[in-house]
């Protein structure tokens, strides 16, 4: 598969890496030019190209941007494209966002709206980019599994199967209007958990309740 990423940020590329590790072709890209990312690219063994060329070259493009810097780009980019939206709502560095704070939509669902012609699905948000390079074994011998919701079944079997690539199972929570249930500062958010750990946390999840911010860097 050849997985195109717009973000060269700390989960961009370890995507790349896992990607790359796993027999798939990862295509590295970020907002200042393809000359910036050369010898981290040789380090990868991935390939480098402008974000405005990653989606014509990739059959699925991971989305890893901070939350504003998505809507500065094109609405028209990732048209007719599998995304996987990595993002999460950090108000300290995305400053305040009313439709988020009352809780009338998600990310990704404002995400989805940014890009009507893309197939959007939630994935990779809730675990800490060190640890998507180093799985966790958890307590009998259970892979960790991640969460992801979106609005289109297949895409959502895409994004599982490459996430079983990468050594993790996957709970599927649903639509995107339920993403909410991992997202930052929710019960399941970058916690290492089993598949019924993690069907546990996205349960009790409230959507007016958060954890201490921070609780979940270990």
């Amino acid at each position: 598969m050849k997985i195109g990423i717009i973000g060269a940020g700390n989960i961009g590329q370890a995507i790349a890496r896992l990607a790359v590790a796993n027999g798939h072709q990862a295509i590295l890209s970020n907002s200042r030019g393809p000359e910036t990312l050369g010898a981290l690219a040789q380090a990868i063994g991935c390939d480098v190209a402008y974000a405005v060329d990653v989606p014509a070259a990739s059959d699925v493009v991971v989305l890893t941007v901070p939350l504003t810097a998505v809507f500065a780009l094109s609405p028209a980019l990732l048209d007719g494209r599998i995304v996987i939206d990595t993002n999460n709502y950090y108000p300290d560095r995305d400053g305040r966002i009313d439709a988020l704070d009352q809780r009338r939509t998600t990310t990704s669902e404002m995400v989805a709206a940014h890009f009507p012609r893309a197939t959007i699905v939630k994935a990779f948000n809730a675990i800490l980019a060190k640890d998507l390079l180093d799985p966790v074994t958890l307590p009998g011998g259970n892979r960790r599994a991640l969460p992801i919701a979106g609005d289109d079944a297949a895409a959502r079997s895409r994004v599982a199967a490459l996430q079983a690539d990468f050594g993790y199972d996957t709970v599927d929570a649903g639509p995107l209007a339920d993403s909410w249930r991992f997202e930052r500062a929710k019960p399941a958010y970058c916690i290492p958990l089993d598949q019924a750990g993690l069907r546990s946390s996205l349960d009790a999840a409230k959507r007016d309740e958060e954890l201490p911010e921070g609780s979940w860097r270990r």
